[in-house]
């Protein structure tokens, strides 16, 4: 069997591609984007062809798997219908990959990319695990039992999983483009959450969650109401340190060397799937004491007395979270946030949460705004400075880092879901040079 994946270099679809390929099928893959995307790496190590023009791969032993950002217009799904060959949905695929294994799903508004690589490479190292995480990481083996699998929200995406685990790590508005209100939002999370075959795993500090029906259920968290529980915290500029105690007992201290107090809790939700797959606490301690991060979630590079991190923050909750680790991290630097806002309604939407968020930088610098699937003509009165007039040191830039190039003791937080590669480029060349 073979499998012919349109829109290839999606961070999720290059995933797929990966276990796909592991799990022994020929894959193939059709792309728009000519220019190299960080996602096309690992397709290129295991021999994946990616294609950006006319081909002839698709025959009748091929299965289509299509991203849920290309349309049926597209020329390469007419051509496949034309030919009668199966055509499906990436969540379907995935749909189809959870029945194959005994399956874990990360959901949430926030976290859920850290949460599941954290788990990923942590389960991967002690029994064995298949993964697919937003990132464009992804691996397989069929020997292994369990899949790990990043769970999006978007059009209710995740509805077509049959997880054995279902995690939520919070419940928030997001994707306004699709969700009419947060009702909406936790509707379909309600919907997820019923699908779990054994447990759901929930955070406990988190509101909504609690506005679930849920049955078999475990919550995690700060807050002593919670079956699994951090105390003792201790954050410094290495990361921080944890006790966790389970339904009142004490499990385990736990060490991570990434900061920020969300990363806690998603390292929470990682100890309790462990914990519920029977594994020691100093087992899971010890490679989550490893764990250096995911891929885009503060990635740093260091160049003199300045710090470049490259991140993947673009809603509100997220953009404060980078904000405080860069703080926590690097207390005796400046930040300056380069911040591009992602999509039209969700800058409409979130403009003043933004711009409280971005003035906890000491300085921010706003791209315009990256339209993804929307289109400027349909919002012409949205732009980058709806954000920038809430702003208190605010500035808008686009192809040019002469305004903040001869920073000194920085962190630069580039801040985007679409990576702001040209002008990081520019600046990271700059430094160097100055070296």
């Amino acid at each position: 069997m073979k499998y012919y994946l349109i829109g290839i270099k999606g961070a999720g679809l290059s995933a797929l591609a990966l276990i796909l390929h592991d799990l022994g099928y020929k894959v193939v893959g059709y792309d728009d984007e000519v220019h190299h995307q960080f996602t096309e790496d690992e397709l290129i190590k295991r021999g994946i062809k990616i294609y950006h023009e006319e081909n002839d791969e698709i025959d009748e032993n091929t299965i289509v798997v299509r991203s849920s950002a290309v349309s049926l217009d597209h020329s390469e799904v007419k051509k496949a219908l034309q030919l009668k060959v199966e055509v499906i949905e990436y969540n379907e695929m995935l749909g189809r990959l959870t029945n194959m294994f005994s399956s874990i799903t990360i959901a949430g508004c926030h976290g859920k990319t850290t949460t599941t690589s954290m788990l990923s490479y942590v389960l991967d190292n002690i029994v064995g695990a298949n993964y697919l995480i937003g990132d464009g990481t992804g691996h397989a083996s069929r020997e292994n039992k369990l899949f790990i699998l990043e769970a999006c929200e978007y059009r209710r995406n995740f509805l077509a999983y049959s997880p054995t685990y279902a995690v939520i790590t919070n419940i928030d508005l997001d994707h306004v483009d699709y969700y009419k209100d947060i009702d909406d939002v936790i509707s379909a999370y309600q919907e997820y959450a019923s699908k779990a075959k054994k447990m759901v795993i929930a955070c406990g500090d988190d509101p909504y969650t609690h506005k679930l029906n849920l049955q078999n259920k475990v919550y995690y968290g700060f807050a002593e109401s919670n079956d699994i529980v951090a105390k003792n915290i201790k954050c410094n500029s290495y990361g921080s340190s944890f006790d966790v105690y389970i339904k009142g007992n004490y499990y385990g201290s736990f060490n991570i060397n990434l900061c920020g107090k969300h990363i806690i809790l998603d390292t929470l939700a990682v100890i309790s799937v462990c914990y519920y797959e029977g594994i020691d606490a100093k087992t899971v301690g010890n490679f989550i004491e490893k764990f250096k991060g995911a891929k885009r979630r503060f990635e740093e590079i260091t160049i003199g007395s300045n710090v470049i991190v490259d991140d993947y923050a673009h809603h509100p909750v997220e953009v404060n979270a980078t904000i405080e680790a860069a703080r926590q991290k690097y207390p005796n630097k400046k930040i300056v946030a380069i911040f591009q806002p992602h999509t039209y309604t969700r800058t409409l939407e979130f403009k003043d949460a933004l711009a409280s968020c971005l003035n906890k930088a000491d300085r921010v610098y706003l791209l315009d705004i990256y339209s993804a699937r929307e289109k400027q003509e349909d919002y012409p009165l949205v732009t980058s400075n709806i954000i920038l007039e809430n702003l208190t040191n605010g500035k808008i830039v686009n192809d040019s880092i002469d305004d903040f190039k001869d920073l000194e003791n920085t962190v630069y937080l580039f801040m985007s879901p679409k990576e702001i590669d040209e002008l990081k480029s520019k600046l990271i060349a700059y430094l160097k040079n100055k070296c």
